[in-house]
């Protein structure tokens, strides 16, 4: 599949393609698109000479003999080899932003359910990477395992400055006000009820669209994410293939000064380059950044009794080596029917192998109506015991059960097989409710060994 994005002129030495994203729809496809006419070789992948004097370049986001099914790379046909925006490097300041295992032993925090209100975003210019603080983290990121939680407050766009993580994937859920991704592959724009995900080693810029952003950051260490499986549900519902949108290309042709910062091994890099290193007029392959709309996700439940774990509102996992149990999954609680009779329709109380970080992006949650608010953050760790607080359950237990819609809803989840450890920066934020542990403080206690329910 071909889409051309027409460039246009600024200056002579500033030449831009256009900035309205356009996209190509599908998931884990293998794409081609050029922003000039001409640009993508035909039939081969590095002929000795490339018109408009591109240099060829491969991305490999998966080892070269990894299986087919997972085999991922792209061939990028740029202004300049990487290589040359990639200057002497030093180590700068990482701010609040933490890779595990490092926040094992930030916090004295106790163990315990956890719980937030959203974080304010503050008045002093922060940019995409100034921006970020870490809440969780989880594995090891030197080992390819875990994931790591952050909260990201931004109040300035990147100009000449730019970004890229070797050390996981992001997935980037807006959560207030709209982002644009300028990436090596082209645009994304995405606003609250978007996400983003960026592959390890791509490089981007953020720009804000409508002033102030606030939004969540899930960092994973491991395997891509992908699309789960659907079992018996079978080949449709769930997050569908072709409501994931990857860019056509786009590039900046820009000679000024500018900054790279790379996050490698935990730490953070920046390095003096004198253009700008989002210069690929053409591209093919499946390693790309992409969209989805989370609106579009088709939930399945159930329809009769009982309802199904919340696995089913799974958008994508990062597997790991144990089948069914997950480096990461990426799972959401949207609008959606209750109809199940005689049920407990709320989730109900468990105690999990994984750990739980949630946020909602908008509308109320319905286990937690009270003091679960847009921007907020929960953590449930693992093997620690949560479910729906006292108001409801008293209400899920005594309401007339007819056909409910919940609406204006979109709370998600990032879940993963490791303990969560909570850094330092988050355990001293004054929006940590203390009080959170209390939401389950009225439950009753029912039981009546002389009564029982007539059949």
């Amino acid at each position: 599949m071909k889409l051309q994005n027409v460039s246009g002129f600024q200056s002579p030495k500033e030449r831009t393609s256009a900035i309205v994203p356009g996209y190509m729809s599908g998931f884990g496809n293998s794409f081609e698109t050029e922003a000039l006419e001409g640009a993508l070789p035909i039939g081969r992948n590095s002929p000795q000479k490339i018109n408009y004097g591109l240099y060829a370049e491969q991305l490999s986001g998966s080892p070269f003999t990894a299986p087919q099914a997972t085999n991922q790379r792209s061939w990028l046909y740029r202004i300049r080899p990487a290589v040359k925006h990639s200057g002497r490097y030093v180590k700068v300041d990482k701010g609040f932003l933490r890779t595990a295992p490092a926040a094992r032993d930030e916090s004295e925090l106790p163990i315990g359910q956890l719980r937030w209100d959203p974080t304010p975003i503050p008045d002093e210019p922060l940019t995409f990477i100034d921006g970020i603080r870490t809440i969780t983290t989880a594995g090891d990121s030197d080992t390819q395992t875990g994931m790591a939680a952050h909260m990201l407050l931004a109040t300035r766009s990147m100009e000449n400055e730019y970004f890229f993580n070797a050390d996981g994937e992001c997935l980037i859920v807006a959560q207030e006000n709209r982002l644009r991704f300028r990436t090596e592959f082209g645009v994304i724009d995405i606003e609250p009820g978007e996400i983003c995900i960026i592959p390890r080693g791509v490089i981007f810029k953020v720009e804000l669209i409508d002033g102030p952003a606030r939004a969540y950051i899930c960092e994973n260490y491991g395997g891509a994410f992908t699309l789960p499986d659907r079992g018996p549900i079978g080949a449709n519902c769930l997050a569908n293939p072709r409501d994931f949108l990857t860019p056509v290309a786009a590039y900046e042709d820009k000679e000024a000064p500018s900054l790279l910062y790379v996050k490698w091994g935990g730490e953070l890099y920046r390095s003096e380059i004198g253009q700008s290193p989002l210069d690929v007029v053409a591209w093919h392959g499946n390693y790309a950044p992409y969209k989805y709309d989370l609106r579009h996700f088709s939930p399945v439940g159930a329809i009769m009794f009982d309802h199904p774990d919340p696995s089913i509102f799974t958008v994508l996992t990062a597997p790991s080596e144990t089948p069914g149990t997950a480096n990461v999954d990426f799972v959401i609680f949207p609008e959606r029917w209750m109809v199940a009779e005689n049920t407990f329709r709320p989730p109900w109380y468990h105690r999990n192998l994984m750990s739980e970080f949630m946020g909602l992006i908008y509308g109320v949650y319905d286990a937690k109506p009270e003091g679960f608010v847009p921007g907020g953050m929960s953590l449930h760790n693992q093997m620690l015991p949560h479910g729906p607080d006292a108001m409801a359950f008293e209400h899920a237990s005594n309401v007339e059960l007819k056909p409910v819609k919940l609406t204006g809803t979109m709370a998600f989840m990032f879940e993963t097989r490791f303990p969560q450890r909570v850094t330092k920066y988050a355990a001293e934020l004054p929006t940590l409710q203390e009080n959170y542990i209390d939401c389950w403080r009225d439950l009753k206690k029912h039981f009546d060994p002389n009564q029982r329910k007539p059949k």
